[in-house]
């Protein structure tokens, strides 16, 4: 005991550990899981969890109420971090930096999960070079409705593109709905070139299996299973190998072999089941690191896109705007150009979107559509399983889950107007109204001055 808080000292490979509220729960609804409980899951995975987090900066995604309650990402290493704990400064695209913490060991493992963090979230970068990845990443994301077959079959074919171009990759389930797909590269190429590749992979995916595999990055284009490229872009990060997700069950984020992709199921690797998977398989991505490859076949690839025609795609908002890349602007919010003539642009329709709910709280949101399609039947019939979009949107150090709903299958006489969204918590909202008003004032007309008599 230290007052009246309660501590589990732990004494991990020579190096003692403190776990604050060690009874604490961070899961209690379907299963029961303590901070303690957590703690001891990744000391029994040490080795392949390390796998992925060694030498890298890692960002902090807190989960400081538990797994039920949202988190919150820190980039910065805390001041009252042990002295054996390792830093690295990185720069970001907005020109900031951050002293971010490396993990080496398994003692830093526990004194991170101990602040919370159920999920490691490392870059794709080592602490010798912060400018070259050393990893390509496949982010296999079904949108919503999308079941689990289809994303085992667009993770095959993944896998066929990347041993035509000479690559290998590594799958493992994302704990979530997904799947993902490292690939280990030789620290050679920028962060653009690495984006660039992973986008040229993305759309040939797209063109081998169109029905079931897309790579439009805005979610009113998608269908099926969503290649997300942009993963890849800088300061970007995803979670790595054994991470505990917060679903109910507290399941993780498990390393597969390639044949065990068509059979497994997702919900069977949980903090219960794969310390002994563990134990007895050992970790399937082992071999990694030896097994580095080179991206010219795709940075070919993406040579021939371009000469056809295909430019750049969207990159995520808060970069700035990139040299070939189009109009960064939801397909559903572009400017309609009017009519003028034969010759001139015909106005560019807009999809006729609305936002049904905002929320802190994915669940309250998810109730906030149910309220939505019982005051709306029928329109909510006619919705197609791709016409609910549900967005993940992150902040700088919030996340929260918008919701809204494509109403291009509803007859337009009986499409729904825009509602105040039900939940409506959005909290960029303030942040937001601030800069419109600074950017409103700064764009008003100065008044013209009367001619002197």
């Amino acid at each position: 005991m230290s007052g009246d808080e309660a501590v589990e000292i732990l004494s991990v490979q020579g190096r003692e550990v403190r776990v604050t509220h060690p009874d604490k729960l961070y899961f209690s609804k379907q299963v029961k899981v303590s901070k303690l409980d957590l703690v001891r899951y990744y000391l029994s995975v040490a080795g392949g969890a390390l796998q992925g987090i060694r030498d890298r900066p890692v960002v902090l995604k807190r989960f400081v109420n538990g797994a039920e309650a949202e988190p919150f990402y820190q980039k910065r290493a805390p001041g009252d971090r042990p002295e054996w704990l390792r830093t690295v400064t990185l720069s970001f695209p907005s020109g900031r930096t951050a002293e971010e913490i490396v993990v080496d060991d398994a003692a830093g493992l526990a004194w991170i999960v101990n602040l919370g963090c159920l999920e490691l979230h490392p870059h794709p970068v080592r602490t010798g070079d912060l400018d070259h990845p050393d990893e390509l990443r496949v982010d296999l994301d079904p949108i919503p409705g999308v079941g689990w077959d289809d994303v085992r079959r667009v993770a095959m074919e993944v896998k066929a593109l990347l041993e035509e171009v000479g690559l290998r990759g590594w799958p493992k389930t994302s704990g979530s709905r997904g799947m993902h797909v490292n690939v280990r590269i030789e620290p050679r190429w920028s962060f653009t070139e690495v984006r660039r590749a992973a986008l040229a992979l993305s759309r040939a995916v797209e063109r081998r299996a169109p029905t079931i595999a897309t790579s439009k990055w805005w979610k009113e284009e998608r269908h099926g299973v969503f290649l997300d490229y942009n993963q890849n872009a800088k300061d970007r990060t995803t979670c790595s190998a054994y991470s505990v997700r917060p679903l109910p069950d507290a399941r993780v984020s498990t390393p597969l072999e390639w044949d065990e992709v068509m059979v497994c199921d997702p919900a069977e690797f949980t903090v219960f089941t794969v310390p002994a998977r563990f134990e007895k398989r050992g970790d399937p991505h082992a071999e990694m690191d030896g097994a580095a490859g080179s991206l010219d076949a795709l940075l070919e690839l993406a040579e021939r896109d371009e000469a056809a025609g295909l430019g750049d795609a969207p990159w995520p908002p808060h970069f700035r705007k990139m040299e070939g890349e189009g109009a960064r602007v939801a397909p559903s919010r572009a400017r309609p150009v009017a009519k003028k003539s034969a010759s001139a642009k015909t106005r560019v329709p807009k999809m006729p979107l609305v936002v049904v709910a905002n929320s802190t709280n994915r669940q309250e949101a998810l109730e906030g559509l149910e309220r939505w399609k019982s005051r709306h039947p029928e329109a909510a019939k006619l919705l197609a399983v791709d016409d609910v979009l549900v967005d993940s949107m992150r902040g700088s150090s919030s996340t929260w889950t918008r919701i809204r709903v494509n109403l291009r299958h509803v007859p337009e006489e009986m499409r729904p107007a825009q509602e105040t969204p039900d939940p409506d918590d959005d909290p960029t909202r303030e942040w937001r109204e601030v800069r419109a008003e600074a950017e409103a004032g700064e764009k008003r007309p100065k008044r013209p001055r009367k001619k002197k008599e």
